[in-house]
């Protein structure tokens, strides 16, 4: 395990929940409504959501048993996409599904039990007991829960199409459309290019390059070039230009083109956060995914330290990601 990949793939994780929680809390608001709460420059810092600050959404949970899913995939080299598929499992039982084997040890952290939000597509089709594949799709969804938990397939290989393919597949376990699985595939190979040291454009290239080998990428590749070329000119994006360009980030090509273009605009990785969740749409997912891309480049230490003592299972995220760093790195 180097250090580098260990604050760069910890500081993935623990941005993608920062950023969650900053947006849990104007989740549901238009940004008009954001500006009267937090004044002209939106949400600076957490406000309180679910009776508590810094708390995570449905989105860390579910990137949080993709990972377990993971970890223990590569322990007893068996299918990963079984393993996330059985992890998903154990999420639903958090919140209120049925009994389930307690692999791991996820399951056992009460704090993980909390209704937060979780979306009715990922609901629905684990509930249905259906294994949704990219060729034999569970529904027509291209919601966001895919890509919001994808960002921890990057560890799996360094191969670039196993990657994608790996984020595809576990994306198509409840999301059937191709704009919501193969945003996941592009999120995950983009992580997987920062960790590996790439600056942010030449992964989006590199991820592209495979987009473009799967059928139905259309959607999802003009909204990924879009906000490239937003991202060139250097140009801040404000609320409204994101919601009239890239849309409100509730299905996975608008949330991924979200993330993209306010990581290639920030300042740093705080002021990336701010402005991938002050819009007028699902400010949690988009805060996830730019902080899973800023914090693969940055590293853990450039999480502002005051986000990071407030965030809700911190320890958690943190003892997960350090465990699949040593494990993965290993390998």
């Amino acid at each position: 395990m180097t250090s580098l990949l260990s604050s760069s793939f910890r500081g993935s994780l623990l941005a993608g929940a920062v950023g969650d929680a900053l947006g849990g809390s104007i989740e549901f608001d238009r940004i008009d409504r954001v500006r009267q709460r937090f004044g002209p420059s939106g949400l600076a810092d957490y406000a309180p959501a679910y009776g508590r600050l810094g708390a995570i959404t449905d989105d860390t949970q579910m990137t949080l048993f993709t990972l377990e899913g993971l970890v223990l995939a590569r322990r007893r080299g068996s299918d990963p996409v079984h393993e996330v598929r059985a992890a998903y499992g154990r999420w639903l039982r958090t919140q209120g599904g049925p009994e389930v084997p307690g692999d791991g040890w996820l399951l056992g952290v009460r704090g993980l039990h909390e209704l937060r939000a979780p979306g009715n597509t990922c609901l629905t089709a684990l509930r249905s007991g259906v294994l949704g594949t990219v060729d034999d799709p569970i529904n027509d969804s291209k919601g966001c829960g895919a890509v919001m938990r994808a960002a921890p397939v990057a560890l799996w290989s360094d191969d670039v199409r196993e990657v994608f393919g790996l984020a595809a597949a576990t994306g198509a376990l409840t999301h059937g459309h191709p704009s919501g699985y193969l945003s996941a595939g592009v999120l995950a190979v983009l992580v997987q290019q920062v960790l590996a040291g790439l600056a942010l454009l030449p992964a989006i290239g590199v991820a592209r390059a495979e987009l473009v080998r799967w059928d139905g990428h259309q959607e999802q590749l003009a909204l990924l070039d879009l906000a490239v070329e937003m991202g060139a000119k250097g140009v801040r994006p404000t609320p409204e230009v994101i919601e009239t360009t890239l849309g409100g980030g509730w299905v996975g090509e608008e949330a991924l083109a979200i993330a993209v273009l306010t990581a290639l605009t920030a300042r740093d990785l705080g002021d990336g956060l701010l402005l991938a969740v002050n819009h007028s749409g699902d400010s949690d997912s988009t805060g996830a995914l730019c902080g899973n891309l800023l914090g693969a480049r940055d590293g853990v230490d450039a999480i502002p330290r005051h986000w990071l003592e407030a965030l809700e299972l911190e320890h958690v995220v943190d003892r997960l990601a350090g465990e699949a760093v040593e494990l993965f790195g290993r390998a």
